[in-house]
C-alpha cells in the first residue's frame, strides 16, 4: 500500500503510535496506606516511554540521586527484532512493506501488565513515581486504575490522560485536537498496518519533505543534529491498537493518586488546548485531588535544554524530598 492510500485514521494511529480493564484488578492486600507501610525510603521513577520509544531510565535524574527504571514494554525490547536488515541501508522497501511486525497482537493489556510488574518490583524499596509521555499516558491510566496503592504519584509529560473520552484517538478528533499535525506522520508509514499487524514508520527516510514535516510535528525549532539524534532512538514499529483502546481513568482508584501534568506550550502533536482539556476533565472528576500543573516552552519532544527544565520539575516533586 502506498502512503497516499493511507486514511486519516491510519495517520492518527501513526501519531498515537508515534504518539477495558483487561482482567487487571487491584492487588491483594488492603488499603493504600496499609500497602505503603513498611516500605523503604528510596524513591524510584518508573518510566513508560511514548510510542516508538526505546525503553530506559532517565540518566539526568539518576545523577541527582534518584533511582530510575524503564518499563520493558513488550515488542520494544532489544530481542524483539524491531530492527531488521531491511531497515538498514540500503533499505528493502518490499520487505519493509510485508515483513510481519514483532508488535503484531500486542496491545494495551500487555503494556499495562509489564508496567505493573515493574511497579510491584520496585515498590518495596520506597515511593514510586510513575512517569510517561505522549502515548505512554494510556499505560499510566491503566496502571493507575489497577494498582493505585503502589503508586505515590503519576506524572504526565504532555501525555494522554483519558477522562471523558475513551482513548487517545478519540481526543485527537476533538475540537481541541483539531490543530494536531498528526497527519504528517502518515508520510513515514511504509506498510499496510493490516498486513504486518502494526504501524511501521521509516524514521531513517531521507525524504526531505517528510523529515521537515516530522520535525515540525515533533521538535520545531530544534537544531538538525538534535532532531536526527532523537530519530535515531525511535523504533519503527508500534502497536496497532494501543491508541484506540479504552484507557479511561477511574475516580475511585486512579483518582486517589497525587498527579502532576507537565504542559508543553509548543506541542504540535498534542496541542496545548488538548492538554488543558484533559487536565480540566481530570480535575472535574476528582476536585479534591487536582493536577499539580507545570509548564515548559517545548515541542512534543523536548530538546536537551528544555528537558533539563523537566528534570528540575521532577527533582522538586514532594516524593523526592522526603
Amino acid at each position: 500500500m502506498t502512503n497516499t492510500r493511507h486514511s486519516r485514521r491510519t495517520a492518527l494511529r501513526a501519531a498515537a503510535a508515534g504518539t477495558a480493564a483487561g482482567g487487571l484488578t487491584l492487588a491483594e492486600g488492603g488499603s493504600t496506606a496499609q500497602a505503603r507501610n513498611g516500605r523503604g525510603s528510596t524513591t524510584t521513577f518508573v518510566i513508560v516511554t511514548g510510542a516508538s520509544g526505546t525503553p530506559g531510565g532517565i540518566d539526568a535524574l539518576s545523577l541527582r540521586g534518584h533511582r530510575t527504571v524503564g518499563v520493558d514494554l513488550p515488542g520494544h525490547r532489544a530481542t524483539d527484532a524491531q530492527f531488521a536488515l531491511d531497515y538498514q541501508c540500503p533499505q528493502d522497501p518490499a520487505s519493509l512493506a510485508t515483513r510481519p511486525s514483532p508488535m503484531a497482537g500486542i496491545g494495551l493489556d500487555a503494556y499495562t501488565a509489564a508496567a505493573i510488574q515493574t511497579v510491584r518490583t520496585v515498590a518495596e524499596f520506597g515511593p514510586v513515581i510513575l512517569y510517561g509521555g505522549s502515548m505512554g499516558g494510556a499505560t499510566l491510566n491503566r496502571v493507575g486504575n489497577a494498582v493505585p496503592h503502589l503508586i505515590d504519584r503519576i506524572v504526565y509529560d504532555t501525555a494522554f490522560c483519558c477522562v471523558d473520552l475513551a482513548s487517545p484517538e478519540d481526543y485527537l478528533t476533538t475540537p481541541e485536537g483539531s490543530t494536531t499535525l498528526a497527519g504528517n506522520l502518515a508520510a513515514l508509514v511504509v506498510a499496510d498496518p493490516t498486513v504486518i499487524g502494526a504501524v511501521r514508520a521509516n524514521y531513517r527516510t531521507a525524504n526531505p519533505e517528510a523529515l521537515a514535516a516530522l520535525k515540525e510535528t515533533l521538535m520545531a525549532g530544534a537544531g538538525d543534529a538534535e532532531f536526527y539524534s532523537t530519530l535515531a532512538y525511535l523504533q519503527p514499529d508500534e502497536s496497532l491498537t494501543v491508541g484506540r483502546e479504552n484507557s479511561q481513568v477511574q475516580a475511585d482508584t486512579w483518582g486517589h493518586i497525587p498527579r502532576t501534568y507537565i504542559r508543553h506550550t509548543a506541542d504540535r502533536l498534542i496541542p496545548i488546548a488538548l492538554q488543558d482539556r484533559m487536565i480540566l476533565e481530570a480535575d472535574r472528576l476528582t476536585p479534591h485531588n487536582r493536577f499539580d500543573v507545570h509548564t515548559v516552552n517545548a515541542g512534543h519532544a523536548a530538546t536537551g535544554e528544555q528537558f533539563r527544565q523537566i528534570v528540575d520539575i521532577l527533582d522538586r516533586l514532594p516524593e523526592c524530598r522526603h
